[in-house]
């Protein structure tokens, strides 16, 4: 069997790939199956999902939306991608609290790798999950809620525990956005003003090719029940407001983008940057982030700069957003509230991989951690002091999967320094 991945940058290894349709048949799979990895919607950038045996999609797999009303809980098939059921969801009067920019990656893919939207006050998307049926390594069934012991080892887990059958997701009533676009934010605002820009509206993205302006456009998500003061007064310490509709990438149509210019809309229709009936942003492109602790980000932006000679003939564009910290043990915003620098860059696969490493020695002094589905080279051995819970995460996984059939090179390599 021979898949690529969504950007096209490498072909799956994998041997085989199953596709059941219902839990049962998973449970038949996995237990029948000495290795196996699960395979989401394909989005990642590297071989987090990658494996010289055997994968399994879940996206075959029913829906089977249940809501608890009661509880503010929605559960849903782990292999459904977002923008199959948001609607569902808000047609019976509820949202999550976040989005991430693409409503095409699955929900278990967005939880294992720690993926987020953007916002002070919001969590990355693992931070929804309220409870999860996880397959074993047996077939069996593991069920673990919010609170219990090694919940929080088991959300942000990189599919080293076992395949996500299904998750239980936290929701609030459904509420309504607009975007407004600012172009062209001196770099004194920037890095003057940072922490009111991103304090100004519920979600906030700040894109920039690290040149003389500092982002280009500032793009700003108000709940329609909270509307930003930039939004009220039109101004945003020097950028102007965008009338028309613009893609972040320069160039770019502005089809594939959710609706703009003030106009409402629903959190699910507008919360995300790109529209699921389109090629999400680029299509042929490769993506690295990094989570900076927020109290470094002005500092890991001038180190960012000071690369900036060799990032840009690479670089598409890149993105600038916050994270609320949370206590999940492998969540790049692990216990400090974070600055994602994200890097989408043309597909130059020789000239990104060696450029990689210098970035990376860039953001280390800052105790910038890798997102763990994009490009990066990362020293395994600074892994334990990045993620302080690593050492019971590895207890977990051992006793979880004591026959390690849900590893491979990557998850020994990154978790297990193997």
């Amino acid at each position: 069997m021979t898949s690529k991945n969504w950007a096209g940058n490498f072909s799956y290894s994998a041997t085989r790939l199953l596709e059941p349709t219902s839990v049962d048949e998973l449970r038949e799979m996995v237990a029948a199956t000495p290795r196996i990895r699960a395979l989401g919607s394909r989005h990642s950038f590297n071989r987090i999902a990658d494996t010289t045996a055997v994968q399994v999609s879940t996206a075959g797999i029913p829906l089977d939306i249940e809501i608890d009303e009661a509880g503010r809980t929605v559960t849903v098939g782990a292999g459904a991608r977002y923008g199959e059921f948001v609607r569902q969801l808000d047609r019976a009067g509820w949202a999550l609290h976040n989005l991430a920019s693409l409503p095409h990656i699955s929900v278990a893919g967005a939880i294992a790798t720690g993926t987020h939207g953007s916002g002070d006050r919001n969590g990355c998307l693992s931070t929804e999950v309220a409870g999860l049926e996880i397959v074993a390594a047996d077939g069996g069934i593991l069920t673990v809620r919010r609170g219990d012991p090694g919940f929080a080892g088991a959300v942000v887990s990189l599919g080293a525990l076992g395949v996500v059958a299904r998750v239980t997701l936290d929701i609030e009533p459904a509420f309504e956005v607009r975007q407004d676009l600012f172009a062209n934010l001196p770099l004194t605002s920037l890095t003057d003003h940072f922490d009111e820009i991103t304090a100004s509206a519920y979600s906030v993205s700040l894109f920039t090719t690290w040149g003389e302006v500092g982002a280009d456009p500032v793009w700003i998500k108000s709940r329609m029940d909270a509307p930003a003061a930039a939004v009220v007064s039109g101004k945003l310490f020097g950028a102007s407001r965008v009338p028309v509709q613009r893609s972040p990438l320069a160039g770019a149509p502005a089809v594939n983008t959710t609706v703009q210019d003030g106009i409402p809309g629903a959190w699910w229709d507008r919360l995300p940057h790109f529209k699921l009936e389109f090629t999400p942003s680029n299509g042929e492109e490769l993506q690295t982030e990094y989570l900076v602790p927020r109290r470094h980000a002005i500092d890991a932006f001038e180190a960012v700069r000071a690369l900036a000679p060799r990032i840009r003939p690479h670089l598409l564009v890149s993105e600038l957003r916050t994270v609320a910290g949370d206590d999940l043990w492998l969540s790049p915003s692990h216990s400090e509230d974070c600055v994602g620098i994200h890097f989408t860059w043309q597909q130059h696969i020789p000239e990104v991989t060696a450029l990689l490493p210098d970035l990376d020695a860039a953001l280390a002094p800052f105790g910038a951690r890798p997102h763990w589905g994009k490009l990066f080279e990362t020293d395994p051995a600074r892994m334990p002091r990045l993620y302080p819970r690593l050492a019971d995460f590895r207890e977990l996984a051992e006793r979880l999967d004591p026959g390690h059939k849900f590893r491979n090179e990557f998850v020994d390599r990154w978790l297990f320094g193997a």
